[in-house]
């Protein structure tokens, strides 16, 4: 459920998210990659909206990906500038010009230093990232007075009674291959209001979005590219074999598909 080809840059373990998994020059990365914007930005958008983003604003939108966010902040919003931050920048390129700024540039890195901003927005980025609560931290200290920082990553409600379906195993060793592979771990998502408000932020709230998972849609082929991408890894949890990986995809485009999907929790908070 991954939004940037690289996400300012995820390591851990010795993975890394864009090199170890998710080429961002595979073929198919951008339409994985666009299909999960097709899923989350129409809720991403309405938050910002919601938030005031707009005319005046200066906003970095962090793991920019193919830059469909960014672009709604600037041609809907009508922010007066976004900084599109990645550490692969090569579906941004072309975005590019006097009120989009490209970075090319890695979140971890200490000397990274991009300015101000009245909006920072990071979706399905920290869950990649093993100093996700450093960075947090980092990101708020980047806010103007009275600028927000909205942070998006996954969570998952599975079925405590299926633990056998080809579903519910493939999408446990993905989860566990993630973990191992680049570090992913999205354990502490639901802390994310306590982290900012521990950085001094005030009016803060959550929310959570759990899209409908439909044979056919948006969503079930982003699931359906990344378990394919990730068959390897997969397998070598020892929880799948090819045989059950490839029942899970058959499920993911049959009228018999029945599931809660991973959806997305949202924290936010402005600096006083």
């Amino acid at each position: 459920m991954t939004d940037s080809p690289s996400h300012g840059a995820a390591r851990a373990r010795g993975g890394r998210y864009g090199q170890d998994l998710f080429e961002p020059e595979h073929p198919q990365e951008a339409e994985r990659i666009d299909a999960g914007a097709l899923v989350y930005d129409p809720f991403t958008t309405r938050r910002l909206q919601a938030l005031g983003a707009g005319r005046g604003w200066r906003c970095l939108e962090v793991g920019a990906g193919t830059g469909t966010v960014a672009r709604w902040l600037l041609e809907e919003a009508g922010a007066e500038e976004v900084v599109a931050l990645d550490r692969d920048t090569g579906a941004l390129t072309a975005l590019a010009g006097p009120r989009l700024r490209v970075v090319a540039a890695d979140l971890t890195d200490e000397s990274l230093r991009p300015g101000r901003f009245d909006l920072i927005h990071a979706r399905f980025v920290l869950m990649h990232l093993p100093e996700r609560r450093r960075l947090i931290s980092r990101l708020a200290g980047w806010l103007n007075p009275g600028g927000w920082l909205v942070l998006g990553d996954a969570v998952e409600l599975p079925d405590l009674l299926d633990t056998s379906s080809a579903y519910r195993r493939t999408m446990d060793a993905m989860w566990q291959a993630l973990r191992t592979t680049i570090g992913t771990d999205t354990s502490s998502v639901s802390a994310y209001p306590h982290f900012l408000r521990a950085e001094g932020l005030q009016n803060v709230a959550a929310e959570l979005f759990c899209p409908p998972l439909v044979a056919g849609s948006p969503l079930a082929r982003f699931w359906s590219e990344t378990w394919s991408r990730m068959r390897p890894a997969l397998e070598a949890t020892g929880r799948v074999d090819t045989d059950v990986v490839e029942e899970a995809l058959v499920y993911l485009s049959s009228s018999r598909l029945a599931e809660l999907g991973p959806g997305m929790a949202m924290a936010w908070g402005q600096r006083s």
